[in-house]
């Protein structure tokens, strides 16, 4: 994978990085960063299980950035590091609680375009997530999906990263002038 950006920086004076490439379209960065603002910071599914279907995306996608950012957020959870490094191939043997687990089995269904889950896995979705949940989970993976996707094809993933804990992402402020 390509770390150097393919586009130029749409801020003068600015090196390209993924925040100058999307100021190429202010209006679509602005909504990309209220929506996922807002799922991070409200709705129903605890930031935990967010971070654990993150995490099995940036497995899948092998974004470098994705795979070394946790949140803040579901660290407070109790999202340990030892956890996150069981959300590899061979999950299901690990010591992630049933719903981690089915989380991750929802997002390799999800992620693989095998269509929607079969009965078990529906069964098991029903026992360990509410309908709300279920369809905060499935908009995350998609997001997930689409952001990796994104810095992928831009050339922003950096070449080294250490394991870095961000704050959780919120809604933005509006910039008063």
């Amino acid at each position: 994978m390509s770390t150097t950006p393919r586009l130029p920086s749409a801020l003068p004076g600015r090196d390209a990085d993924f925040g100058t490439l999307i100021a190429h379209q202010p209006e679509l960065a602005g909504a990309f960063q209220l929506a996922y603002g807002t799922f991070w910071s409200h709705g129903v599914l605890d930031q935990a299980t967010k971070e654990v279907a993150r995490m099995r995306n940036a497995r899948i996608t092998d974004c470098g950035f994705c795979r070394n950012v946790r949140f803040a957020g579901a660290r407070a959870e109790g999202l340990s590091e030892s956890m996150v490094e069981a959300i590899d191939d061979g999950y299901e043997s690990s010591d992630l609680d049933a719903r981690q687990k089915v989380v991750l089995r929802y997002a390799d269904r999800f992620l693989g375009a095998d269509g929607p889950p079969d009965e078990s896995l529906q069964r098991d979705l029903d026992r360990e997530l509410s309908a709300a949940e279920q369809q905060e989970l499935g908009i995350g993976l998609a997001m997930f999906h689409g952001f990796a996707k994104l810095l992928i094809a831009l050339g922003c993933e950096p070449d080294q990263m250490d394991t870095t804990v961000l704050p959780t992402p919120d809604i933005p402020q509006p910039v008063s002038g």
